[in-house]
C-alpha cells in the first residue's frame, strides 16, 4: 500500500502533559505489561502489527509481529530532552526484509525501530511553519510533531549512518544495526538525543518529546518478528 508513513506518524501523535522524574531516570520500561503505552495506528492501514508481552522466567519483554502491516506503540507521557537526553535499550530481530531499503519509499520498512518525536512550539515557528501547522491543527485537532529522529535496524548495509526520510525532511533515521550479522542476537543500543538531533538537523532540538516503538512491513509485504527487552530514558 502506498502511503506517507512518516507523515502519518507526525499527524496522529497528540502529546500528553509533560512529566518529569524526580531523579536521573524518566523512564525504565521492563515490559512486564503495556499499561504505560498507547497503540499507534495509521489511517488507511488496516493491518496492524501485533504487540504482546512475553516472559522468560521472571523477565518480561516486548514482542512485535508484523505481517504486511504497520503500527506501533507510543509512551503515554512526554519528557524534556535537556533533562533526560539519553536513551538506552536492548533489542533483537528474528529476520530482516529481502526488499527492505532505506533509500526507497517501497523499501521503507524495518523489523524494529525506536522513534523520538519532538513537539512543535508555535512561539518559535516561522511564518510559513505557523501556516502549515495551524492548518494541520484545524484538520486533526492538535499540532503534529515538529520533527522526529528514529533509530532503526536496517535490512541492508550502507556506508552512511544517517538518512533523511523519503517522505519528509523533518524525519531523520539513524542506522544502528545493519544487515543480517546480528540477526537472532540481543543487541544493546545507547544514544544521545541532543547530539543526534544537532547532527541531523544542524540545530538544537525542541525540549518536549515523546518516544515510540514500531515494527512495520506494509511496504515490502513481508513478515518480521522482533523484541525489546527494556528501554530507558535518562540523564
Amino acid at each position: 500500500m502506498h502511503k506517507l508513513k512518516i507523515v502519518l506518524f507526525f499527524i496522529i501523535i497528540f502529546f500528553p502533559l509533560i512529566s518529569y522524574a524526580g531523579d536521573k531516570v524518566f523512564l525504565r520500561e521492563e515490559f512486564n505489561d503495556l499499561s504505560n503505552w498507547n497503540p499507534l495506528n495509521f489511517p488507511k492501514i488496516k493491518r496492524h502489527t501485533i504487540y504482546t508481552i512475553k516472559s522468560e522466567g521472571e523477565e518480561g519483554y516486548l514482542k512485535a509481529e508484523s505481517d504486511a502491516s504497520a503500527s506501533g506503540i507510543i509512551y503515554k507521557k512526554e519528557f524534556n530532552v535537556y533533562e533526560f537526553p539519553k536513551v538506552k535499550w536492548r533489542w533483537r530481530v528474528e529476520n530482516i526484509y529481502k526488499k527492505g531499503d532505506v533509500k526507497t519509499k517501497e523499501g521503507d520498512d524495518y523489523p524494529i525501530r525506536v522513534y523520538v518525536a519532538f513537539k512543535y512550539d508555535p512561539a518559535k515557528a516561522t511564518f510559513s511553519e505557523k501556516l502549515k501547522y495551524n492548518a494541520a491543527r484545524l484538520l486533526y485537532g492538535d499540532y503534529p510533531p515538529y520533527s522526529a529522529i528514529s533509530y532503526i535496524w536496517s535490512s541492508k548495509e550502507y556506508p552512511e549512518r544517517m538518512f533523511t526520510s523519503k517522505y519528509t525532511d523533518r524525519a531523520k533515521m539513524f542506522l544502528l544495526e545493519q544487515g543480517s550479522a546480528n540477526v537472532g542476537k540481543w543487541e544493546t543500543e545507547e544514544v544521545n538525543i541532543i547530539d543526534d538531533y544537532k547532527s541531523a538537523f544542524g540545530e538544537a532540538p525542541p525540549p518536549a518529546a515523546t518516544i515510540a516503538i514500531m515494527n512495520d512491513s506494509d511496504n515490502t509485504g513481508e513478515k518480521a518478528i522482533s523484541y525489546v527487552d527494556f528501554i530507558e530514558v535518562y540523564k
